[in-house]
């Protein structure tokens, strides 16, 4: 049975604790583990990866095998229906239109005669995308992350999926044909991360790594973290509920449950000024939840961390959403837009009561890699910026520099660096 709190009870800010604080980062034997599999991936390369996908995916490969080819990705796509591959075309069309409203152009400024100012945006030369296996396939997160990839330019995108058994989901193949990735390796976990990051005999060195993973993918994309760029360390899933009262407990129910699903450590919450709502969600939960098939995985997942809050008033409910700052918040009121502006940090906000937060995780358009575990207070969605790479454009004539130059000697002689301040000086003091 989900928990269900006041605000004021007694156990009230340990059961949140127990909540917001479900997905630490790794333990130090798991860390340890993934910096020696970094390390053999580093040494060894391409056997390394035959090994690991032997031991964790039983399946054999030779160097020549780790990449996916053509004709594999072609029967995979032979494999899915028309009506998914026309689904999953919307959903790339749909997600490379938003991402392309956030392009930033390069731009030089001349408000100055004598100083030329700018900034060039270029993308990246390649990028690596991990796309999970496991407990569910996911193509969404294949479009999430390739689509802006190239939406920005991005020549090359590189991704890695593990195989286990040999056995792939069609529709992850046809989803990386769709959003353009260019070459697909058919490993996974840690060594994944490390092949990607430093490169090997079959798999090439990438920029930055983008895409969701479990807690040794975490773990290694942290570690390789400097030697590349990364998005972000994705914990557990989550949402939280702002609701009123209003609307339909088998549709917050439902909601509450999408979340649920995705693994043991997913947290669903609800908070609600109405305790007859919170009552009958409660219920709806448990009738739904036995028709789930993967209803063992959602049902720890509420019960463990899952929660339903009575509040005395919205406003009390805005600040708690405010403080934990969720990965998901839906906004589950009669009049939505009245509250966004008091939304201070969450990851993705769904607004009323006919916008579930499945739209936005598979093609409403903004992207649902998010930030977790409260870091929506300063961590950003996945976005058109996090591939392209931004320049300073500085020019000076003659005059700009005599203009400016007696202030940036001044400057540099404040700090103790004699030879910055000469590069200006020397200048300034010639005639020709």
């Amino acid at each position: 049975m989900i928990s269900f709190l006041h605000f004021g009870d007694s156990n009230f800010e340990a059961a949140l604790a127990a909540i917001v604080n479900r997905g630490e980062t790794a333990q130090s034997d798991v860390r340890e583990r993934v910096r020696e599999i970094i390390e053999d991936v580093r040494s060894r390369g391409d056997e390394a990866l035959i090994d690991y996908t032997a031991r964790f995916d039983r399946l054999e490969l030779t160097p020549a095998g780790l990449q996916v080819t053509e004709e594999e990705i072609e029967q995979a796509i032979s494999a899915v229906s028309e009506e998914s591959m026309t689904a999953l075309r919307l959903a790339v069309e749909r997600i490379g239109a938003f991402h392309a409203r956030q392009k930033e152009q390069t731009w030089i400024s001349t408000e100055e005669e004598d100083v030329l100012l700018g900034q060039m945006v270029r993308p990246l030369d390649r990028v690596g995308i991990y796309v999970p296996g496991g407990k569910a396939a996911y193509p969404s997160s294949v479009v999430m992350n390739a689509v802006p990839a190239k939406v920005a330019g991005v020549p090359e995108v590189v991704m890695t999926v593990p195989m286990p058994g040999g056995e792939v989901n069609p529709h992850v193949l046809a989803a990386a044909h769709l959003s353009g990735v260019d070459r697909i390796f058919k490993v996974g976990g840690a060594q994944a991360v490390a092949a990607l990051a430093y490169g090997t005999a079959s798999v090439p060195r990438v920029d930055k790594i983008t895409g969701p993973g479990n807690i040794y993918v975490a773990t290694a994309k942290q570690l390789v973290f400097g030697q590349v760029d990364i998005d972000m360390i994705a914990g557990p899933s989550e949402i939280l509920i702002i609701n009123d009262g209003s609307g339909d407990a088998e549709h917050l129910a439902a909601d509450l449950l999408s979340q649920a699903e995705h693994d043991e450590l997913a947290s669903s919450v609800l908070i609600t000024t109405d305790e007859g709502m919170a009552r009958a969600v409660a219920e709806a939960l448990e009738r739904q939840l036995k028709a789930l098939s993967r209803e063992e995985i959602a049902r720890k997942s509420i019960e463990q961390y899952g929660a339903i809050i009575v509040a005395g008033t919205l406003d009390e409910a805005i600040a708690f959403s405010n403080r934990i700052a969720p990965e998901h918040l839906e906004l589950a009121v009669d009049n939505p837009f009245e509250i966004l502006p008091r939304i201070h940090h969450a990851g993705a906000i769904f607004m009323g009561h006919h916008t579930p937060e499945a739209a936005g995780d598979y093609l409403a358009g903004p992207n649902h890699t998010l930030p977790t575990g409260g870091t929506a207070r300063f961590f950003s969605p996945l976005a058109l910026n996090d591939f392209v790479k931004k320049s300073s454009i500085v020019s000076f004539t003659r005059k700009g520099l005599e203009r400016l130059g007696n202030d940036i000697v001044h400057i540099a002689e404040l700090e103790g660096l004699e030879a910055h301040a000469r590069s200006v000086a020397i200048r300034l003091g010639s005639k020709s």
